[in-house]
Parts: C-alpha cells; structure tokens; sequence
C-alpha cells in the first residue's frame, strides 16, 4: 500500500483531545487496509516523528435517516499512534 494512501485525516473529538493532551497519542482515520506497520511507517515519513505505540479498531458505520429512507454510513478504521516523549505534532496544535 502506498505511504500516501494510509492516513485520510485526523479525528479531532473531546476524547482525542483529552488522550493527546494526556498520553501525547494521535488519533488518525486510516484506510481500512492498512496495516499497524503502515501506518507507522506514514506517520514518521509525513511528521518526521517516532512512533512508540500504534493502535487500531475498527469503527462501525451507523443508520442514518434520510427523509423516509435509511441508509448506512461505511465502516471505518481509526488508528491511535502514541508518540515518543517530548515530540508533537503541529497539525493537531492548531487551536491551542
């Protein structure tokens, strides 16, 4: 899988602040293909940062309603990436 294909964009939620905050762990949507090592591999390629610890899930997709019609929203993967003490990343620092 290329690099450039892994990482879809980050997830920026209160629990993702508070783990960030907390424990200095990232949280990404990744490409449901991508692998632990992949995913490892982009984020120090793009960030130029050391990856400690990298963790997946799969998220479910929920119902949604639309007018009278239901449909479903795609299963997605979110990756955790712990990263190494003292090392940030910009992007996320953006509201600070």
């Amino acid at each position: 899988m290329r690099l450039e294909d892994v990482i879809r964009g980050p997830v920026l939620t209160e629990k993702s602040e508070w783990a960030r905050d907390k424990y200095g762990a990232y949280t990404f949507e990744v490409d449901r293909r991508a692998t632990k090592d992949d995913i490892k591999a982009a984020i120090k390629r793009f960030f130029g940062v050391d990856v400690v610890d990298v963790r997946t899930q799969i998220v479910r997709g929920k119902n949604k309603r639309v007018g009278r019609f239901i449909g479903r929203r795609p299963n997605w993967k979110k990756a955790i990436v712990v990263l190494k003490e003292g090392q940030s990343i910009d992007l996320f620092d953006l509201g600070a």
